[in-house]
């Protein structure tokens, strides 16, 4: 065996049949080894080549810093800015294996500015390799890494003392270290916990046991990373199958694509639609090798089902027994990613598996210290920053808590500006009403607009008060049930004075007054109406969110432009002159902003025209929206 053969370790040993697969990271301060160790451990189970040992060489000749010696951390750090700087600045996936398993470790940096990347690699991890520098002990950073590996999932975690050999291989701080690691690491709930003093530059307790540390009696790493039993794997929960592409090549075949994130499915299955509550059975398990009869969590397919149900992208088919919970309010930990602070009121984009949404972070309920993993009262989160908050979506998403199902309960936020990611999110707990599902009826919006021979539609009239909104609605609804239209209107005075009677008129209340009307308003589109409802809605954000609840061409928003004096002096129903004599506090027009649409579907000018002609405009707007023989699943899906 020529030298260069000799100095690459030993040659891997013979593939066993069915070896387990563990995913695991490093993490921990900066300079502390990681990326040292990784390339270690490839060296140590025979995973470099000739021609890579030779290129690291020739890069720890120029880019080392190990003097002489081979710099095993160039083999992780592959971007030019990490072997210059020597730092790791991405995650970096290596994989490898042993006669008893197989691994795939991520590199994590060390540096606080990029936490962000450790919680990427700690999100698909089993187990944390948490290195601490026997110099310099357990720092800051090494606890920041621990919480967001706990709070990630992560039950299982090597404490490994690197650099032992730095202090003289001594016991004594050895044990001092794992001390006070195991007093902080108390409360984060581990499962395991395994200490083991290292040198990952000279191998010591990497894969042979160091005759240097005599006094240490407790496994190497490699042999524990061999040996660890980490929790069942998630087939053992209940089925959970996010709808990635609905794929329909022809008409004879119509199939739901995605990777199941969780349990087994069989053919012959039942299976609902978390979403709707429609129910089907499994007829086929389409991949691209054949049909097969079983899946399971991991395993990409198509599933076709018994019965023509919707179920469109972003859906969760799941067990009907064991569904997982849809819900618009939901309390999720956060680990924020962007240099600028979290702040409540913010709207961000939520992706959450196949589904993304429109979110607001309405409150942040409390920061964790990573020094004494205790939680204290915030309003704002900064980069770094481990938090509980509370989310609100426009639609209802579909999630596991992220301790029951790391799949269906991890997301992220996105700056809806930027389109930059900035938090990383795992769900907790459905906020106000739980275990809530839908029931699946037989007859859909679909069916019932059919009989009416018309789209549903929601027409919103925003404008001053004495604008002419009711006005114009009330005519627009005379002239459609000429044509004989199905309609409702719904007025901002009526609803005041029975589902909304307990709100009052400052920004909140009139924030769910707009929420309310407009939950009504789906349901009568449910219904197959044309709903026509006027509102002041002074609040545009209150407006956009309303939007974002309606399908693409299912909603018209009209903005009835009077101007404030004329409004004040139609005066229809006298509340000017009592907000202008002090009896009105919060009146909008006086005293109360309004805040005209920046891009409404269609513009009235409220002083130029009379309602009639105002009523006309309307009728020639909508009504190519809404007319139409019957309407097919496909039209459904259009709206």
């Amino acid at each position: 065996m020529n030298a260069i053969a000799t100095l690459a370790g030993p040659a891997p040993a013979p593939a066993a049949p069915q070896r387990s697969l563990l995913r695991f990271l490093t993490c921990g301060s900066v300079d502390d080894g990681k990326s040292t160790l990784i390339g270690r451990l490839l060296y140590e189970t025979g995973a470099i080549f000739e021609d890579q040992l030779e290129a690291l060489e020739r890069d720890s000749r120029r880019h080392g810093t190990t003097g002489g010696d081979i710099d095993f951390a160039l083999l992780v750090d592959g971007l030019e800015a990490e072997r210059e700087q020597g730092i790791t600045i991405d995650v970096a996936y290596r994989y490898f294996s042993t006669a008893r398993r197989s691994f795939i470790v991520a590199d994590t940096p060390g540096h606080e500015q990029y936490t962000r990347n450790m919680a990427t690699g700690a999100s698909n991890a089993e187990l944390a390799i948490i290195l601490v520098d026997a110099r310099k002990g357990v720092l800051t950073q090494t606890k920041r890494h621990s919480v967001i590996a706990a709070l990630t999932g992560i039950r299982h975690v090597v404490l490994a003392v690197n650099k032992i050999d730095l202090v003289g291989f001594d016991e004594e701080r050895f044990n001092a270290i794992v001390t006070e690691y195991m007093a902080f690491a108390g409360r984060l709930g581990f499962a395991s916990v395994v200490a083991i003093p290292l040198s990952a530059r000279f191998g010591d307790n990497i894969a042979v046991r160091s005759a240097s540390t005599p006094w240490y009696e407790g496994p190497t790493l490699v042999g524990h990373l061999e040996e660890v039993e980490v929790e069942a794997a998630q087939t053992d929960g209940p089925l959970r199958f996010p709808v990635q592409w609905v794929n329909r090549p022809d008409l004879d075949f119509r199939g739901f694509s995605g990777t199941l994130a969780g349990g087994v499915v069989r053919v012959g299955d039942e299976v609902v639609a978390a979403s709707s509550g429609r129910k089907s059975r499994v007829k086929r398990i389409v991949t691209f090798d054949g049909d097969r009869e079983s899946a399971r969590a991991g395993d990409a397919v198509t599933l076709v089902l018994a019965d023509e149900i919707d179920a469109p992208r972003g859906e969760v088919l799941a067990d009907p027994k064991a569904r997982p919970t849809t819900a618009s309010r939901l309390s999720a930990r956060l680990v924020w990613m962007s240099e600028d602070r979290l702040t409540q009121g913010r709207s961000y984009l939520m992706k959450l598996g196949t589904r993304t949404v429109p979110a607001t972070v309405r409150a942040i309920r409390s920061v964790i210290d990573v020094e004494s993993f205790e939680e204290r009262a915030t309003d704002s989160l900064p980069l770094n920053g481990i938090g509980m908050v509370e989310i609100n979506t426009v639609t209802p998403v579909i999630f596991d808590p992220y301790d029951e199902n790391r799949a269906t309960g991890a997301f992220i936020l996105i700056d809806r500006f930027t389109n930059a990611t900035v938090a990383a999110g795992m769900a907790v707990a459905a906020v106000g009403a739980t275990n809530v599902h839908r029931h699946g009826f037989d007859v859909d919006r679909t069916g019932r607009a059919g009989l009416k021979h018309q789209r549903p539609l929601a027409v919103w009239f925003t404008g001053l008060p004495g604008s002419g909104k009711s006005t114009i609605a009330n005519m627009v609804e005379r002239k459609l049930h000429a044509l004989g239209r199905h309609t409702m209107v719904l007025d901002g005075d009526d609803l005041r004075q029975g589902l909304n009677a307990d709100l009052g008129f400052d920004l909140a209340s009139r924030a769910e007054n707009v929420r309310r009307a407009g939950e009504v308003a789906r349901l009568m589109l449910d219904a197959g109406l044309v709903v026509l409802c006027a509102f002041v809605s002074p609040v545009r954000a209150d407006r956009d969110r309303l939007r974002e609840r309606f399908a693409p061409g299912e909603f018209v928003e009209v903005f009835v432009d009077t101007p404030p004096e004329v409004c004040a002096a139609r005066d229809p129903k006298g509340l000017y002159r009592k907000a202008q004599d002090g009896k009105i506090a919060t009146f909008t027009g006086v005293g109360q902003g309004y805040e005209p649409p920046l891009s409404p579907d269609l513009v009235l000018d409220g002083a130029e025209a009379d309602a009639e002609a105002l009523a006309e405009r309307v009728l020639a707007f909508i009504e190519p929206r809404i007319s139409g023989a019957s309407l097919t699943a496909e039209d459904s899906a259009a709206l």
